[in-house]
């Protein structure tokens, strides 16, 4: 028991009492909490749009400075650390971590969103409305995302690596700019405001994930996909899932987890692919991309100024969409960064930055380029209208409507909903893993198995409890709720953003001597190597 004193116990119990305040008044006063709610929601997406458009393109400007300048070649870890894992267990991963079942439910039908409701005030479904529908998706899960996601990352693989500090919690990343507050009660504040942002995103993935597998099962059984006991079964059945990975550690639990969604992913859209209009989903893809390049500040600055003034139109288009995703990401933000830090020992700031928005992106890329343009196809030849069952029937209907329209759909289908169980087991397995750090004082190579199995239980079950007290409205309100306690973490950016930048100031001469002395001795080992070489005739 003498290892348990190692565990951050106001932290723990802050974070514990903060849940059950914000989840009992959901359970009791749901009327009342959805208003409260609804209200702040509305207040974060239309006052502070431009706060969280501006915090988006600083955050990707920032980390391209940092892996384009003078710091980008300095390795988070000693000078002869080689990488922990290789790059495609290390990209499975992060990428696994990032995106989650997610990724299965916006990368289908996210552009029949846009196809019917456009951006810029363009007529819903002409030929410009066509292109941004199979665009957006793209760039809202491109490189602004995957920028939000690795800054936290940074400072705390640099403490974690460079200055060997085994800490992982977003708190001590901000040390160089809060000194000694860091141990104080803000310090605790800001941890318990990220176990909190993370618990609450649990709630927007497992709130569109669940009905998502749930209506994959009745496609394939023909049992009813809202029968409550059915969705309690699904969300059971991933704790379990995750539970054990999470409790198993990252090399034997979390690496295998992912590598096998992974190979999975792989399959479901090769097929997809091969046996889909190839050509069409080329072409689009390929004209998406060119559009991102083309539009990519304007479509990261929009926010319909004029909408509502001299008889233009205001279609919310930017706060529903653009505005909800940055605040999603980060919301996300501090889990998926701390992740990202604790698997990039040995790698350059350079490569953990372009590896994660390179590999994220191409991989969000492939999502929305060959599953969404499919849908879209179907749409655009007659073949199959999904708009309508999107506008009759619910999201989850209108996927399944559009696998149910390949070759062997029934086979698509459970390949589908098993990838889509484990990449939720993916996600919430790192999560787990990463609450549990943030807990301890001190993480000793793995935080605790239990205190990680804690964790794992923790973040379904308050979704669980509310889907079965309150039904799948609870769920809509922890995702909005989620949104709301996101704000916070805007500032908290903005520190570690000039925590970062002082600490490898700081540093610079250290690491300028580091860099030498390396080079050194590389140049030495080269020298005795090409002596050995020359020295033919032995």
């Amino acid at each position: 028991m003498k290892k348990y004193n190692l565990m951050d116990w106001p932290t723990f119990i802050v974070s514990l009492i903060t849940l059950i305040l914000v989840v009992v008044p959901l359970i009791l006063f749901q009327e009342a909490s959805a208003e409260i709610i609804m209200s702040l929601n509305d207040f974060v997406t239309n006052q502070l749009g431009t706060t969280y458009l501006a915090i988006g393109l600083v955050v990707f400007i920032y980390c391209l400075y940092l892996a384009f300048g003078k710091y980008g070649g300095v390795k988070l870890g000693q000078t002869d650390d080689k990488p922990e894992f290789n790059t495609l267990s290390w990209a499975a991963m992060l990428f696994c971590a990032g995106i989650g079942s997610s990724i299965l439910y916006w990368g289908i039908i996210e552009w029949a969103y846009y196809y019917d409701s456009p951006p810029f005030h363009i007529a819903p479904r002409s030929e410009e409305a066509i292109n941004y529908a199979a665009s957006y998706g793209i760039f809202h899960w491109g490189p602004i995302a995957w920028s939000i996601y690795v800054l936290p990352a940074l400072p705390i693989a640099y403490a974690m690596f460079v200055k060997k500090q085994n800490i992982i919690r977003i708190s001590h990343a901000c040390r160089p700019l809060l000194g000694r507050y860091t141990d104080t009660w803000l310090g605790k504040i800001i941890d318990v405001l990220f176990i909190f942002g993370l618990l609450g995103g649990a709630g927007t993935t497992l709130g569109l994930a669940t009905p998502m597998i749930a209506e994959g099962v009745s496609a394939i059984t023909g049992v009813n996909s809202e029968a409550l006991w059915l969705r309690i079964l699904i969300l059971l059945l991933s704790t379990m899932i995750f539970a054990i990975s999470s409790y198993t550690g990252i090399k034997k639990g979390i690496k295998k987890l992912s590598d096998i969604n992974i190979w999975l992913t792989f399959i479901l859209l090769a097929f997809v692919f091969i046996v889909g209009p190839t050509v069409f989903i080329m072409e689009t893809t390929l004209s998406s991309i060119g559009l991102i390049f083309r539009d990519f500040f304007k479509m990261a600055t929009w926010l319909e100024p004029f909408g509502g003034y001299n008889d233009i139109e205001e279609t919310g288009f930017p706060q529903s969409w653009t505005v909800f995703y940055w605040a999603w990401w980060l919301v996300y933000s501090p889990f998926v960064g701390l992740f990202i830090a604790r698997i990039s020992r040995g790698i350059t700031i350079k490569e953990v930055i372009l590896g994660t928005i390179i590999y994220g992106t191409l991989g969000c890329t492939l999502f929305f380029g060959i599953l969404g343009n499919f849908g879209l196809w179907l749409e655009l030849s007659g073949t199959f209208s999904v708009t309508e069952v999107l506008q009759n029937q619910s999201g989850p209907a209108a996927i399944m409507s559009i696998l149910s329209q390949l070759p062997m759909s029934n086979i698509v289908i459970i390949i589908f909903v098993l990838t889509a169980l484990i990449y939720l087991a993916t996600t919430f397995d790192s999560g787990s893993y990463i609450l549990a750090g943030a807990t301890q004082t001190k993480v000793e190579d793995e935080p605790y198995r239990l205190n990680r199995l804690f964790w794992a239980f923790a973040l379904s079950f308050i979704p669980l409890t509310l889907l079965i007290i309150s039904g799948n409205d609870s769920l809509t309100l922890l995702q909005t709720a989620s949104i709301v306690s996101g704000v916070p973490l805007i500032f908290i950016f903005i520190i570690l953003m000039v925590s970062f930048m002082r600490t490898l100031s700081t540093d610079r001469i250290k690491l300028e001597e580091r860099s030498r002395l390396l080079k050194e001795r590389e140049r030495k080992t080269l020298s005795i190597r090409y002596a050995k070489d020359d020295r033919w005739w032995e």
